[in-house]
């Protein structure tokens, strides 16, 4: 996956942006009050500005100003200032979903028919589903704590996309994702497909998710991945004020900026490829020697072109 690691934008960005220093993996975001004066490096080098002219580049990075930019770095990424000089900087990211997913006691009129080993599942209309539940409840009562011993043992620093609904009702989870010191990012209110969602309940959903941060860890949370967001997820999570980078784009392997919405906000792309879903997917893996080796590929490509 890609880097939490960000720069502030440059010194002509209005008063009332967040500023952003650069941050080392899996510690607290920097100070992220509007009104700081404290400006971060800029962690791609300026030197690669010109290649693009003007004002077309911020911070190091393209500015984006159109719905869609099919050009992006143009085959001439800017060069990242990873510290350490390393040439590559990944984030390990834990998705925490289980209990804000379909269920018709959430609310839902079906079951959750998603990532589960239930092969070809389909959802019930209007009926509970037993074992469906069940292999979500196993995710908050066994997976989430062996993960986090995992974890915890090797000192890997981690970002939980985190479900709000989810947290809600596994409080003691929450309280052990902060203990570790792992950022925790939103992942929307519900494990819910939001393409037809109304907005006035999606701007609520994205609300109340700040609202749950702010109850149980103190602070709004830095970063949102929705994960099955619509054409207008990004601006009603830009209009909150609150989230410093969105992870709904699978567009580079670099962050970047865009300005659809009238102020600077960084995407961060998200990884579907070297993501475990794969392993209850069609084309997936049946073992953990292939995930692990789908990882090193990776990674060993990344390094070789040298971002």
């Amino acid at each position: 996956g890609p880097p939490l690691l960000f720069s502030s934008p440059p010194q002509d960005t209005p008063s009332d942006v967040p500023t952003l220093a650069p941050l080392s993996l899996g510690s607290p975001l920097a100070d992220r009050s509007p009104s700081s004066s404290a400006r971060g490096t800029d962690w791609m080098d300026s030197r690669n500005s010109s290649i693009y002219g003007g004002d077309s580049f911020m911070g190091g990075m393209r500015k984006v100003t159109s719905a869609r930019d099919l050009a992006g770095y143009k085959g001439s990424p800017p060069v990242a200032l990873w510290p350490g000089g390393a040439k590559v900087a990944v984030q390990i990211v834990l998705n925490y979903e289980e209990g804000g997913e379909n269920c018709l006691l959430h609310g839902d009129t079906q079951s959750e028919h998603l990532l589960s080993e239930i092969i070809g599942a389909a959802p019930l209309q209007n009926e509970r589903h037993a074992n469906m539940e069940s292999m979500y409840d196993y995710g908050s009562r066994a997976g989430f704590w062996r993960l986090h011993k995992m974890l915890l043992k090797y000192g890997v620093p981690v970002t939980v996309f985190a479900v709000g609904m989810a947290l809600e009702r596994n409080e003691d989870a929450a309280a052990a994702m902060q203990d570790a010191g792992w950022e925790i990012a939103s992942h929307g209110y519900r494990w819910i497909d939001y393409q037809d969602v109304a907005e006035e309940t999606e701007r609520d959903h994205i609300s109340r998710c700040v609202e749950i941060h702010k109850k149980l860890f103190g602070k709004p949370p830095a970063g949102i991945y929705q994960g099955k967001p619509n054409i207008h997820t990004r601006r009603l999570v830009v209009e909150q004020g609150c989230f410093l980078y969105d992870a709904d784009s699978y567009a580079d392997d670099l962050p970047y900026w865009t300005f659809e919405f009238g102020r600077p906000h960084l995407i961060v792309p998200y990884s579907l490829s070297e993501n475990d879903m794969r392993f209850v997917t069609p084309s997936g893996w049946s073992h953990g020697d292939q995930f692990a080796q789908h990882l090193m590929d990776t990674l060993d490509e990344l390094l070789e072109e040298g971002h």
